[in-house]
């Protein structure tokens, strides 16, 4: 404990106040620690819980510290806490809740609950429901005594809509916990209002901004939301309040400053017309950055940071005695940024992935393009993460904007135990937290005079051969792109390769192909490797053609590529010892599954099958780390010995092991009603293995985890007994609740006892649902929501006739035969079953197997081609063509007759036709 004086302190406080609430939270392990770290850590959440005492149980009950909270799931509570989306809330009714929701933020953050860009995260999602809530309510009361703001376009007559802008770390999703936000106002078109009170848009936004300002920055007794600061607007502070959309275009294009493109890098809509928003960020973006390496566009961005040193060192000398300032000092906080931003615009022209309003990702993304080392990487990152930490806690203690670090040692000490522990585990201490703060300030300083002063940085080396441009040139009688400079020069060093890049006739991804080259001539044992495993270099020339997201990945980890195609040996287990070692494996191992799809055309559900193999046992590995941590920390209770107790039951696709490449993993965990009193410790089992699973570090994330589908969803506790579960479903689910069960299935734990369990709850289903129309009609109408809500955005799986539609045909088919146990089936599967317990006719039979195959090849090839699911066919047309060359690699012949979108047209209507026999 940090600061033992001041948790007694609170602790004898609220003995005395709040002797009920003291009482309950005496007896519960989990909220002695929450109240303990509380009051040790933050003085004005420690005074928040002296008055508030229910909001530790509200958090303890929410059973959600595991996760990263959407901006949505804030709105909809802060919906739930004013009561009313349709007014504007006051001041005190915003801050409240601000506090209310840092009081979790906090935990997760102390506890270890959430990585630094976790944290960071979830500071600006809240911030942006904050601000989403507010201005729909100012508008709105707005709006009814002058009208709704409109403009003509084309003839008619438009709502105008209205965007704000964060800038600074909001704008990069980097929020603090006490942080001034940088917004910019902008609205669609000049105009008027149609009430009785009629003004000008310009004036009805101006009144909307003014207000906005006011609410959010608004002192009350529970502190104010937000210090609001509009300087950054265009003209600062002689400026309009608020611009329109083709002001804010003249201004960027004739008159922005080079500081003022800069900034635009971390911009972000946060509030109101996201569309309009992006169209003012999308037309911006290719002035902001530069496509040759000119260092004059950084000249002013460093003279800025020289005058904030000069300024801070005045306000130094005048101020009394304090440490130093971890944002402004050099080599601190804003150093860090500074050098971000420099090497984004001076390579963001002609390396668009550079491009990023996150620090930390960006940093990954410079290192990955190769424009920072790998330790000056790890020194930049290192640094910003401690500074960072140091910063939060300066800054929720007292909830102030401070960035100076205490003079006074007794002080001193306290913040150096509040820190994280260091790589050797052992709490810091005044005087080694002193150290680590000079090293990692006087190596930023150290990287930024080189960087940015230096005639010709270090980082940037020209590559030994010459480029080919971004868009290869077609020949001149129009066939295919003439050969790179190092093809050509491959033909002595590595002719077999030559040859077969000859025989592929690359187009789509000779670019990039080239610069993975580049890479593998550093290394010449992988390009012999290449020339002669003829195979080899025939696959990745393959995976290069189809799939950017994969040749980006070979670029950025060319050693992957000895890896591809090949099957794994037999018997071959994963021996990951750490969370790093996992993520490793689980991506050469996603990369050679995937390779194998497309280079030997592997059936679609073989593939899902061999992707959700790699799932299974990457969270049975993170379930065994998660326990032995657990225990490491700390003994498990007296008399209890915990063997995998916990059952984990995976969903959806998972569940029907149809898991893909960019899937998120439904999970939930349970335990024997008999362990019921060690739900506290399998709690934190389960928390630690999401961590793992979820975390983003510098290897990336192995795969989102969603808990949403156990009992009482995100209200539920994360953890819950046998028990629990089966009084759930057999009072309180409603029908879509209960069916989602058939398909699921144990992936970690003890899985014999996981199957009893899902075999006994199917039991559970099939006596409620099975035999009733109940089902029917609940799932009927489920399915025209998920159309309603998701159709327009992701028609290939919500829209009509889209995969939806034979999913819950054959959840309502399969619930009819429910008394009958399979232990997994995926959709194939599923229609045989069906079909032969007499529920599907052979001729429809046929048809949903064509289609399924058909649905989930579109899909895969998606997501291959991205690495991200899409919800509709590309437009591009360069984009379709890959696209229908990867679905008939895995679709029958019957499905080639016509073009793409042709047959998926058909497919749809007849599965739709199909789905109305089913539910009318």
């Amino acid at each position: 404990m940090p600061d033992p004086k001041r948790a007694k302190h609170f602790l004898q406080r609220f003995s005395q106040e709040r002797p009920p609430a003291f009482e309950r939270v005496a007896s519960s392990a989990a909220l002695l620690r929450y109240l303990l770290t509380t009051f040790s850590y933050s003085d004005f959440l420690s005074e928040e819980l002296l008055r508030q005492p229910e909001w530790l149980l509200q958090v303890t009950a929410e059973g959600d510290l595991h996760r990263v909270m959407p901006a949505e799931e804030y709105e909809e509570r802060l919906v739930r806490f004013l009561g009313s989306d349709t007014r504007a809330p006051s001041a005190l009714d915003l801050a409240r809740f601000r506090r209310r929701e840092l009081l979790r933020i906090t935990l997760r953050d102390v506890l270890g609950m959430g990585a630094l860009s976790d944290i960071t995260e979830e500071l600006s999602n809240l911030s942006d429901a904050i601000q989403e809530i507010a201005y729909r309510g100012l508008r709105a009361e707005l709006a009814v005594r002058h009208g709704v703001p409109s403009f003509i376009a084309d003839g008619f007559r438009r709502e105008c809509g209205f965007a704000v802008i964060s800038l600074g770390k909001l704008g990069g999703k980097e929020l603090n916990y006490s942080s001034d936000i940088d917004l910019m106002f902008l609205y669609e078109a000049n105009g008027e209002t149609d009430g009785v009170e009629s003004i000008t848009n310009k004036e009805f936004f101006k009144k909307v901004a003014n207000q906005y300002t006011a609410l959010l920055s608004t002192y009350t007794e529970e502190g104010l939301c937000y210090r609001v600061d509009l300087r950054l607007r265009p003209d600062g502070r002689l400026g309009e309040v608020c611009i329109s959309l083709d002001g804010a275009k003249s201004y960027y294009q004739k008159r922005g400053r080079d500081w003022e493109l800069q900034m635009l890098i971390k911009a972000r809509v946060t509030a109101g017309d996201r569309a309009l928003g992006r169209e003012l960020l999308e037309f911006v973006e290719p002035r902001i950055y530069s496509s040759t390496l000119d260092f004059r566009a950084i000249e002013s961005v460093s003279e800025t940071r020289q005058r904030i040193g000069e300024k801070l060192a005045s306000r130094q000398a005048r101020s009394a005695p304090a440490g130093l300032d971890v944002k402004l000092s050099p080599g601190g906080i804003r150093d860090i940024e500074f050098l971000v931003q420099c090497l984004q615009r001076l390579h963001g022209g002609r390396e668009p992935w550079v491009r990023h309003g996150g620090t930390l990702l960006a940093l990954f993304r410079l290192h990955d393009k190769g424009l920072l080392s790998g330790g000056e990487y790890s020194r930049l990152v290192s640094a910003y993460q401690f500074l960072r930490q140091v910063e939060h806690r300066l800054q929720f203690h007292q909830d102030r904007q401070t960035h100076a670090v205490p003079a006074d040692p007794e002080e001193l000490e306290i913040l150096a135990r509040k820190l994280p522990a260091g790589p050797s585990q052992e709490m810091l201490t005044a005087e080694t937290f002193q150290a680590e703060l000079e090293k990692h300030l006087a190596e930023v300083r150290e990287l930024y005079e080189r960087v940015i002063h230096a005639q010709k940085p270090l980082y940037y080396t020209p590559m030994p051969v010459c480029l080919e441009p971004a868009e290869p040139e077609p020949s001149a009688d129009g066939g295919a792109p003439q050969p790179s400079n190092l093809a050509r020069f491959l033909e002595q060093r590595a002719p077999e390769l030559a040859g077969a890049m000859s025989r592929a006739k690359l187009t789509r991804g000779r670019v990039r192909f080239d610069h993975f080259l580049e890479k593998v001539y550093a290394d010449p044992e992988l390009l012999e490797r290449l020339d002669h495993d003829p195979l080899l270099a025939e696959c990745a020339i393959d995976l290069f053609e189809h799939s950017q997201y994969f040749a980006d990945e070979l670029i950025r980890r060319p050693e992957l590529v000895a890896g591809l195609c090949p099957a794994p040996a037999a018997g071959q287990t994963l021996a990951a010892e750490d969370a790093t070692d996992l993520r490793r494996y689980f991506r050469a191992e996603m990369l050679r599954i995937q390779s194998e799809s497309i280079f030997r055309r592997v059936d679609i559900f073989t593939t899902l099958e061999k992707t959700s193999d790699l799932a299974d046992a990457s969270i049975a590995a993170a379930y065994r780390m998660a326990l032995a941590q657990r225990l490491a920390s700390g003994p498990a209770p007296s008399g209890y010995t915990p063997e995998g107790q916990m059952l984990v039951i995976a969903l959806g696709r998972l569940g029907m092991r149809e898991f893909d490449l960019a899937s998120d993993a439904d999970l939930v965990f349970v335990i024997p009603d008999r362990d019921a009193a060690q739900q506290v410790f399998w709690t934190g089992v389960a928390e630690r293995s999401i961590e793992i699973l979820s975390a983003y570090t510098g290897e990336g994330v192995i795969f989102t985890v969603d808990t949403r589908l156990r009992p009482n969803g995100r209200e539920g506790a994360l953890v819950q007994t046998a028990g629990a579960f089966k009084e759930y479903f057999a009072k309180h689910a409603e029908a879509w609740e209960g069916i989602s069960y058939m398909k699921s299935r144990g992936v970690a734990g003890d899985l014999e006892a996981a199957t009893a369990f899902l075999h006994e709850l199917q039991d559970v289903d099939w006596r409620r649902y099975g035999q009733s129309g109940r089902s029917r009609r609940e799932l009927g109408q489920m399915r025209a929501r998920l159309e309603k809500e998701q159709g327009s955005r992701n028609p290939l799986k919500a829209g009509r006739g889209g995969y939806y539609d034979i999913d819950f045909s054959l959840m309502y088919l399969r619930l009819k035969g429910a008394g009958i146990f399979y232990k997994v089936l995926n959709t194939p599967q599923r229609i045989d079953v069906i079909e032969k317990i007499g529920h599907l006719e052979r001729e429809d039979a046929d048809f949903l197997r064509d289609a399924a195959t058909f649905y989930r090849a579109v899909d895969h090839g998606l997501r291959v081609w991205s690495g991200h699911a899409e919800g509709k066919l590309p437009s591009a047309h360069s984009q379709l063509e890959v696209l229908t060359e990867l679905v008939r690699r895995w679709t029958p012949e019957r499905l080639h007759q016509q073009r793409l979108n042709a047959t998926l047209f058909d497919i749809r209507n007849k599965t739709r036709e199909f789905f109305r026999r089913i539910f009318g």
